[in-house]
């Protein structure tokens, strides 16, 4: 009897693959659980001050802004977006070995510049490796997979990590790091394998769009201006937060923090899937809207109840919007240039704004909060939040193709 596999060669290639970005998803988000808060902590214990170590992670993101369109268009122009995520895995290794080995200013730089460059271009490569399996037509439900797989990463990378620091070392963070992206190497065999198996790439097609004519499109303007909107509310929030747990419970500020980290990647877990097959059959508007209504929720109550044990009760909340996010991002920017050959330079732009918002967040409320007090600045956070859906409510087009 023939089996169906040797019937469809094709279709257990795709399906390999499939199962090949699962892990991807997952591996990868554990290695980027270990470039979050743990840097902070782990340069804290080798002698840095605030000032050195703000410079260090501004660096980091200023260099990932900066590569954001350049990243997306290196992407577009390779033809084998496996061995794009290859070399990015690598230099994630490498990142982290600098920071464990020599966490002198000079090493640490060049870890935060080549951490942030290879995320650009690792971010559009999984991207763009999910169109070429799934399709437009199931690209929604892949996105939900992706970001169920890399919340469930998120999350155990979250766990190791904060037990690593608190059992061993805050340096031996850094090496676990290095382990999981050698590790995260192995998912990218079968995906090597799919350039050649599917004869019509989704992403390479005959005519490129000319890049003005892609970038300035009306719903992706808007869309990228409501991402950075919103993160410019979101991204400070946990960091302020963060400040009135360690003040209250300062030996377990490392435990708490890791929590916090968790909370939200099991909501993300178990939304994402649902928040992709929303998107397909009720648009993307509604799912954004969803996910950005919880982040004013959210810092009005950690302004008016600064608890720390009411705080990591309430930080799942940023998973919805982390799903919602997460899904929808790549999805607009497919719906807008997906058969451009321009779709990861026109999510590199979308990533670019959402770094402007990320900037000036944490700098912007750090302010607020040395001027005014903490819950003024998680108050003002909030503000920012319901600007952010406020203007997907009045100004956002829905792109889901009829």
């Amino acid at each position: 009897m023939v089996s169906v596999a040797q019937c469809n060669p094709r279709a257990d290639t795709t399906s390999a693959a499939a199962r090949g970005l699962d892990w991807l998803n997952l591996f990868v988000a554990n290695i980027q659980t270990g470039f979050g808060p743990f840097v902070a902590v782990y340069l804290t214990t080798q002698g840095w001050t605030q000032t050195r170590i703000g410079l260090a992670l501004s660096l980091g993101t200023v260099a990932a802004m900066a590569s954001q369109v350049p990243a997306g268009a290196v992407v577009d122009a390779v033809r084998n977006k496996a061995a794009v995520a290859f070399f990015s895995i690598l230099a994630f290794a490498a990142s982290a070995l600098l920071f464990a080995l020599w966490p002198v200013p000079l090493s640490v730089y060049l870890a935060e510049v080549l951490h942030g460059f290879s995320s650009c271009t690792l971010g559009p490569a999984i991207a763009a490796i999910s169109l070429i399996i799934a399709g437009q037509r199931g690209f929604g439900l892949r996105l939900g997979r992706n970001a169920r797989f890399a919340a469930i990463g998120n999350g155990m990378g979250a766990a190791l990590m904060g037990a690593c620091g608190y059992y061993l070392s805050n340096r031996s963070v850094f090496f676990l790091t290095a382990a999981l992206s050698l590790g995260a190497l192995l998912p990218l065999i079968p995906l090597a394998r799919l350039n050649g198996s599917i004869p019509v790439d989704p992403l390479a097609p005959a005519g490129r769009e000319r890049i003005s004519n892609v970038l300035t499109n009306r719903a992706l303007v808007i869309f990228s201006l409501c991402a950075m909107v919103f993160t410019l509310g979101n991204a400070a929030m946990l960091p302020i937060a963060s400040t009135l747990m360690t003040k209250q419970w300062t030996g377990e500020a490392t435990l708490l923090i890791a929590a916090c980290i968790v909370g939200p990647q099991l909501v993300v877990a178990a939304l994402s899937p649902l928040f992709g097959q929303l998107a397909e059959s009720h648009g993307r508007r509604l799912v954004l809207l969803l996910g950005f209504c919880t982040l004013p929720i959210r810092g009005v109550v950690f302004a008016l109840f600064p608890d720390p044990m009411l705080i990591v009760l309430f930080q799942p909340l940023d998973g919805i919007a982390g799903a919602a996010l997460g899904v929808i991002t790549p999805l607009v920017t497919s719906d807008v240039a997906g058969r451009s050959g321009r779709f990861n330079l026109s999510l590199g732009a979308v990533g670019f704004a959402i770094g402007i918002g990320a900037t000036f967040s944490t700098g912007v409320a750090g302010w607020i909060a040395d001027q005014s007090g903490t819950s003024t600045a998680l108050l003002c956070l909030a503000a920012v939040g319901l600007a952010a859906t406020l203007l997907v409510w009045l100004a956002m087009p829905e792109t889901r193709p009829q």
